[in-house]
């Protein structure tokens, strides 16, 4: 989208219930995350939509389940071919109501595609295993085998930075395994679920098969306690996330929660790990739950990183995230700029050193590093969520480990070394769901085991993975007489 291309959501957009379009209302307003301009309105469900929603995906869970595997990989594959010849117009959407960079935007469209193209591959593997039980005499004429079922209906909520893909990490296995969904999509950000779900509707699915709704907080709460769900896969914050399982009752549930990622820099190239750490800190201005939020250097290459790095960073450009150059763009609400803002200036009055930019336009924050913030500063010991990144240097890699455990979070971590038995080291040691090896913890592609530990969740995403999560395992045995 060139910069002097104008580009204009629909004047309005339905939610879709049980396959099917719907406009009720135009209760919800989404605004031009840059500009702050109502971009659009769109339909919000009441807690008697959302009731039926779930009573439709009750219904349409056996001729789902019913569906074969070819079915399954074609309705994926539809959606493959139809958000390809959407590119643009998904990116140019994604601009608007996240305030994403364009560069971002379009990034994160290519994941989206990439993601239902796995899920298209693995509808076709989801297998089971011949199992022989004969391993006692009172079991001689026994033989048995299991395979996977789908779980029955789930209820997906997704978060507002990644609208696509974080709604696709769901959406995608569900359909891969035949579960039928209700997915709430953030307010701020609902639109990217919608035109998934305008593609969805143009399959020929069983009614009941998807539902979208974008919700009013007093109907939400059946999204969790509904006991007709058979899972809850959640993505957003912390807080949220521990107070929904503690609210689901007996139903398995996945959270994908938060995390202020760490990355050391052992011994590495300096010019391609600041190159990747800049990338780590700031793309998607900061707004990922693994982007680099505390850097830890040797102490023997901390003063030439740290030259690098602000050199680099104050050099990037923020402001309208539709111009091709802007990789900072406006965070996602006034009230979330704020804390940041106050965070950076909580760390100041402790004696932390602000090395480039800090400053401030509307709901824009320039990419920003600090050092010498104390440990119990917010921007170290929290989730930033912001473009923050915090230096300080080491003297010992079983230090800097130790200061990479030392977090109420473990989402992922990067280590950029070339000593395999510090890899491996750092693989045995930290505590968190993924080591990254020669790059930064913000690194991730769609089919890998994704998650985390401690406040940062349970279970794992990835496609694969998720299916796991989205089926269950059905014995037969078999006795010969």
């Amino acid at each position: 989208m060139p910069a002097d291309t104008a580009f204009s959501l629909k004047e309005t957009y339905p939610y879709y219930l049980a396959n099917e379009a719907r406009q009720p209302n135009t209760d919800l307003d989404v605004t031009d995350k840059y500009t702050g301009e109502v971009a659009t309105r769109v339909a919000m469900a009441d807690e008697a939509a959302i009731d039926e929603a779930i009573a439709r995906a009750v219904t349409a869970a056996e001729p789902m389940a019913a569906l074969k595997s070819y079915q399954r990989r074609e309705v994926l594959d539809h959606c493959v071919a139809r958000f390809t010849e959407r590119f643009d117009e998904l990116a140019a959407a994604l601009t608007v109501e996240a305030g994403k960079p364009i560069n971002d935007s379009r990034g994160e469209v290519t994941r989206l595609i990439e993601t239902f193209r796995i899920a298209a591959g693995e509808a076709e593997r989801i297998y089971g295993e011949v199992m022989p039980l004969d391993n006692a005499a009172r079991a001689a004429n026994y033989q048995g085998m299991w395979k996977r079922v789908p779980i029955g209906p789930c209820s997906f909520i997704s978060p507002f930075n990644f609208p696509l893909n974080l709604a696709a990490h769901k959406v995608a296995p569900a359909l891969a395994v035949g579960c039928p969904f209700v997915l709430k999509p953030a307010s701020l950000t609902p639109i990217g679920a919608l035109i998934i779900g305008e593609v969805l509707a143009e399959t020929d699915l069983p009614k009941g098969a998807f539902s979208i709704l974008p919700a009013h907080r007093e109907g939400a709460a059946l999204f969790t306690e509904d006991p007709r769900f058979k899972l809850i896969s959640f993505t957003g914050s912390p807080g949220v996330g521990w107070d929904l399982k503690a609210k689901a009752g007996k139903k398995p549930i996945i959270l994908e929660l938060g995390g202020n990622a760490a990355v050391i820099v052992e011994d590495w190239d300096i010019a391609d790990a600041v190159d990747r750490i800049i990338f780590g800190a700031f793309y998607q201005s900061g707004q990922s739950c693994i982007s680099a939020q505390r850097c830890l250097i040797r102490d023997e290459l901390y003063d030439e990183t740290k030259v690098a790095l602000v050199k680099k960073v104050s050099e990037l450009k923020s402001g309208d995230p539709r111009k091709e150059d802007t990789f900072v763009g406006p965070i996602i609400s006034k009230k979330e700029a704020d804390r940041i803002e106050s965070w950076i200036e909580q760390a100041k009055e402790k004696g932390a050193t602000v090395l480039t930019g800090g400053r401030r336009e509307g709901n824009v924050i320039e990419a920003t590093i600090l050092e010498n913030v104390p440990a119990d500063c917010d921007i170290v010991s929290e989730e930033a969520f912001g473009p923050v990144l915090v230096i300080d240097k080491y003297k010992d890699y079983d230090e800097a480990l130790a200061r990479t455990n030392d977090s109420q979070f473990g989402l992922q971590a990067g280590i950029f070394t070339r000593d395999l038995y510090k890899a491996h080291k750092a693989w045995d040691t930290l505590d968190v769901g993924g080591v990254i090896i020669g790059d930064v913890p913000s690194w991730r592609v769609d089919h890998m085991p994704y998650g985390g530990v401690k406040e940062s969740g349970l279970g794992r995403e990835g496609i694969r993975f998720a299916i796991e999560d989205m089926t269950e395992i059905r014995l037969m045995a078999i006795r010969t007489p």
